[in-house]
């Protein structure tokens, strides 16, 4: 994956944006996300009593003039939100560009985070590579350099990656899981990402064959992650129970995610990502 994984143009529209919370969040540096406490921003919240020890500077002197009346400004603070990208490497995401889907989109989401000054973490399952620290501008080369090079080989594990992903120290943030998830386990390992807190979206990045297959006759079907074989045939009937199958299933993920408050956004590995960006995902909530 050499070509750049965002052009210029789209970087440029994505400046913009925010990745939503849809908690109050509070994080331990100067990022842009409105946070439920006071702080030094430059948005008036509210007045309150001036009380000895206070900064005389937040005194409306106006009002103090006006009513006799020692009032200090508040304002909203801006707390850092950490974004944690849980990428899917598995040999499933070969298939038919989901890889590189899934890498544009976790660079998509990485580069608003990170002009906003919020630091971003990339995880990856199956193997978890040593995780690195991203913050501010500077740092996007390497966030896209790492992504750019993710490479789909094993096999899913998402509960386990869940799991270790829990035990990792840090303040809950956004956790970004970007995954075909075709595994068993899918549903425990939703269940999981939510005991730390924060918020979760869940980016499913199907290719068309995992819906439509192009398939018919007796063929062989490999399992592309354990390597294991089945022979089948399929008739026009067996396309049709398959394709009503995957829709069924696609629709109870959204449906689980929606049901454990987790947003949920579904990507083609074939989509123009910049129309969902600009478009359907700000519509979702997903960016602001």
């Amino acid at each position: 994956m050499t070509e750049a994984l965002l052009d210029a143009g789209l970087l440029a529209r994505l400046e913009a944006l925010q990745v939503r919370t849809r908690r109050r969040l509070v994080g331990h540096l100067s990022g842009e996300h409105r946070s439920s406490r006071f702080g030094t921003s430059l948005d008036f919240a509210d007045y309150r009593d001036y009380h000895p020890g206070d900064d005389f500077r937040r005194i409306d002197y106006h009002l103090l003039a006006r009513l006799d009346v020692a009032l200090v400004k508040l304002f909203e603070a801006e707390d850092d939100v950490t974004l944690r990208l849980l990428v899917d490497t598995s040999a499933s995401m070969a298939t038919e560009g989901k890889m590189r889907q899934a890498a544009r989109v976790a660079a998509a989401l990485g580069f608003v985070a990170l002009v906003r000054r919020d630091p971003v973490t990339l995880h990856t399952f199956p193997v978890e590579r040593n995780v690195r620290r991203y913050t501010g501008r500077g740092a996007m080369p390497a966030l896209f350099g790492a992504l750019a090079a993710l490479e789909p080989a094993g096999e899913t594990a998402f509960a386990t990656a869940a799991t270790h992903l829990l035990s990792r120290p840090g303040p809950p943030g956004i956790t970004a899981v970007i995954s075909d998830l075709l595994t068993p386990d899918w549903q425990s390992g939703l269940e999981r990402l939510p005991a730390r807190g924060g918020d979760v979206l869940v980016v499913q990045v199907l290719a068309n064959s995992d819906l439509h297959p192009d398939l018919s006759g007796d063929v062989e079907l490999v399992d592309a992650e354990r390597d294991h074989r089945v022979a089948v045939s399929l008739t026009p009937e067996a396309v049709r129970d398959f394709e009503r199958a995957a829709r069924g299933w696609v629709d109870e993920v959204a449906d689980r995610c929606h049901r454990a408050g987790l947003g949920y956004v579904r990507v083609m590995a074939d989509d123009d990502l910049e129309p969902l960006l600009l478009g359907a995902w700000r519509d979702a909530g997903v960016l602001r």
